[in-house]
């Protein structure tokens, strides 16, 4: 007798990773998932208990990725500049995944958001460059810096433009400056 043929978890996390990052969060339906496996929705409910708790091993899953493959590149002598490179890079690179994670507002935005900013803090609170700021002043970096690296992202994305990585690291340099100058926290909720 044949043996039935077993999907894991695993098997199902690859797959609903590889939907989120070429059709975005809009496509992340059981029958998506099952169909990109080429089986039924039922191995799916078999290993997780429903839909949101596949969603949030697939954040758990992306944040490894992210923590351990995309973010701790070392580019400069900057904490806050490589950071910005590979939020770029990662926007570039893979864009479907990026927009799903970052700007599509049913994916991960506030997920994102508060994960980035732990990473961002942590990392900045270990330079020696940054470790007096109090966390008013990492938040206000955080929150500039973002915006910044998002704008260039966006547009590179877009093909608008087509900065050089010592043009970006310029840029970064620049906004970094201005906010630590600044008497007047960046606030935005």
């Amino acid at each position: 007798m044949a043996r039935k043929k077993t999907i894991t978890k695993d098997q199902i996390l690859n797959a609903a990773y590889e939907v989120v990052a070429t059709e975005g969060f809009s496509k992340f339906t059981a029958r998506n998932i099952a169909t990109k496996m080429k089986c039924s929705t039922q191995p799916i409910y078999l290993e997780f208990k429903n839909m949101d708790d596949l969603k949030e091993e697939l954040f758990e899953k992306i944040h490894q990725y992210l923590a351990k493959e995309v973010f701790p590149v070392t580019h400069t002598d900057n904490t806050i500049v490589d950071l910005a490179l590979n939020y770029i890079h990662f926007a570039k690179n893979e864009s479907k995944l990026y927009r799903a994670l970052y700007l599509e507002e049913y994916g991960g935005g506030k997920r994102m958001q508060e994960f980035s900013y732990s990473y961002f803090s942590n990392a900045v609170k270990k330079d020696s460059d940054y470790e007096k700021l109090n966390d008013t002043e990492i938040n206000s970096l955080h929150m500039g810096t973002w915006i910044v690296a998002t704008g260039i992202a966006a547009l590179m994305t877009s093909g608008i433009i087509h900065p050089s990585d010592q043009q970006i690291e310029r840029l970064m340099r620049e906004a970094i400056d201005q906010i630590l100058e600044r008497d007047h926290p960046i606030d935005i909720e």
